[in-house]
């Protein structure tokens, strides 16, 4: 009798073990074909020259990317092959953020994005809709979903404070003229629903909700986390001449470098940080769309800007 049992349990165990595999086979096949189609949409979206083009393959993507999010475990499928688009991932694990742009025929831009929580076989996720355009004071304002100060995002930073949150860093492409970097906060309510914003930067004469760095086109800006320091640093941005102060679009880096430094949950402001003190690497630098584009027609994968 026992050895009945243990081959009807031994039985179980293998029959329950090959359909697991069998349903991850399925899922893994079915996800690399969404990529497939993915990838192709995603580089029309940066490439095609016509305006038209660009926002209809953009439309496919959304509706191909939703068919993708849906397939069972999807949360843990990288998509490393679709170039145009950031994913990251939470350091908890908790949640990733897909985020991407596309260019306006006037050369301003629309983000799009969203949260996929790590839920398992179930789709659960928050799109992020751009409503920038519309944010009056974005560096006081608290928004949801609905109401996202736009970005494409590079990096997250889990803060494990009373009522712990994340730091976003993200690159935020703004008109012909000028370019954006933003530093965001993002939260989750009781019922586990995301916030966009909080008050915990101080300094440099107020009191932020989130920060937003703006800058000439032509420049590069420095924004990056500095873990071992509980460090944000970034490029001190400073206009050409002094009658063009009150004109961000002409602003660019002055040699000298700012941060905002993590204590007891909030981050202070900093001025003129001793860089012989910050490891070199400069991986937070966003590639430009640009460049991008230019890259993508050769095939060849997206190296980061020094």
């Amino acid at each position: 009798m026992k050895g009945f049992l243990l081959a009807l349990f031994l039985l179980f165990v293998f029959t329950t073990s090959f359909s697991q595999h069998s349903d991850e086979s399925k899922n893994l096949k079915e996800l690399s074909i969404y990529q497939d189609s993915l990838k192709m949409l995603g580089k029309k979206f940066i490439n095609d020259p016509d305006d038209l083009e660009r926002k209809n393959a953009n439309y496919k993507f959304i509706k191909l990317l939703v068919g993708a999010l849906k397939v069972p475990h999807s949360f843990n499928y990288p998509f490393d092959s679709v170039k145009s688009i950031s994913i990251i991932n939470s350091p908890d694990n908790r949640f990733r953020i897909l985020s991407w742009h596309i260019m306006n025929q006037d050369g301003s831009y629309r983000f799009y994005g969203t949260v996929q929580m790590n839920t398992g076989s179930n789709l659960l996720m928050y799109p992020l809709e751009d409503y920038s355009p519309l944010l009056k004071n974005p560096e006081d304002s608290v928004t949801n979903n609905r109401k996202w100060y736009g970005a494409q995002y590079y990096k997250i930073i889990r803060i494990a404070a009373a009522n712990p949150y994340y730091v976003l860093l993200g690159w935020k492409g703004n008109t012909i003229k000028s370019t954006k970097k933003v530093i965001e906060v993002l939260s989750f309510d009781k019922d586990d629903k995301p916030n966009l914003g909080m008050a915990v930067f101080d300094g440099n004469g107020k009191n932020r909700k989130r920060v937003i760095f703006e800058y000439t086109r032509q420049a590069s800006m420095l924004l990056r986390y500095v873990p071992d320091q509980n460090l944000i640093v970034f490029d001190h941005l400073a206009p050409p001449d002094q009658k063009l102060k009150d004109k961000p679009d002409t602003f660019g880096p002055d040699l000298t470098y700012d941060g905002y430094k993590l204590k007891n949950g909030k981050w202070q402001y900093i001025e003129n940080l001793d860089m012989r003190n910050i490891p070199e690497d400069r991986d937070a630098e966003y590639v430009d769309p640009k460049a991008q584009a230019v890259i993508d027609r050769s095939a060849v994968p997206i190296k980061k800007k020094n």
